[in-house]
């Protein structure tokens, strides 16, 4: 499988402050990469920093191969504004598709046909002329990853993207998400949940307040002095 970004001793943060120091990574074509960290151990300021919008301090983050920083589907944390968004389905899944549109103020007919088209492959055809805001949080979690799909057919970066939905609409997320990895699309997803991300993923990167405890593959974060305590602790947490 081909090197599609490499981080190289980068330092992240802001207003001066380091909050992670010295990140050492790659993906390759096909990984899902989970991201796991307390909070406030700069999980979001690496995603800030992958996406371009913010600077490293130091190191670099490089793009090899297919992919480039604009050809990343990206499905954030959703604020309560944007879960009551006030547009249809099919409007919102073909958004998705203004990275290629330039200045050009309409969307193509190749550019509908891929939206029709991802609607149909997350299995969401019954609710696209339904209004956004009606829907659950699994339906607009489904509709915000098929505007994903739209922009990209290489790389997904999710942020938490099972946050706030109830379990059954959790684990239809992730087994969606997995289908998608299957299918060749990298996968990026920061997450809070680790028997999740030891479930699905195939690397994992833990980070901690400014460094680095783990990188690798899932079956040695298992079984790392880092993966054993984080496990612990969150199996405690849920007694």
């Amino acid at each position: 499988m081909s090197v599609q970004m490499k981080c190289v001793n980068a330092s992240l943060g802001y207003d001066g402050s380091v909050v992670a120091d010295k990140l050492d990574f790659t993906i390759s074509s096909g990984d899902y990469l989970c991201i796991l960290g307390e909070n406030g151990s700069g999980k979001s300021t690496l995603i800030k920093a992958i996406l371009g919008l913010k600077p490293q301090i130091s190191g670099e983050i490089e793009w090899c191969g297919d992919v480039k920083k604009n050809e990343i589907g990206y499905l954030p944390q959703q604020t309560v504004v944007q879960r009551d968004f006030p547009a249809s389905v099919r409007e919102i899944v073909r958004s998705g598709c203004i990275g290629k549109c330039g200045l050009r103020p309409f969307y193509t007919r190749k550019e509908k046909e891929l939206a029709e088209d991802t609607i149909k492959q997350l299995g969401i055809e019954q609710l696209a002329k339904r209004c956004y805001r009606e829907l659950s949080g699994g339906q607009q979690q489904r509709v915000l990853l098929a505007r994903a799909l739209c922009a990209t057919r290489k790389m997904l970066l999710l942020d938490e993207p099972v946050t706030g939905l109830d379990p059954k609409a959790q684990i239809d997320m992730y087994e969606l998400i997995a289908k998608l990895n299957r299918e060749g699309i990298t996968i990026i997803m920061v997450s809070h949940d680790v028997a999740a991300a030891v479930k699905y993923s195939s690397h994992i990167l833990h980070i901690g307040r400014r460094k680095q405890l783990f990188f690798g593959r899932t079956e040695d974060y298992v079984s790392s002095r880092t993966g054993r305590a984080f496990m612990e602790a969150e199996e405690e947490e849920n007694e």
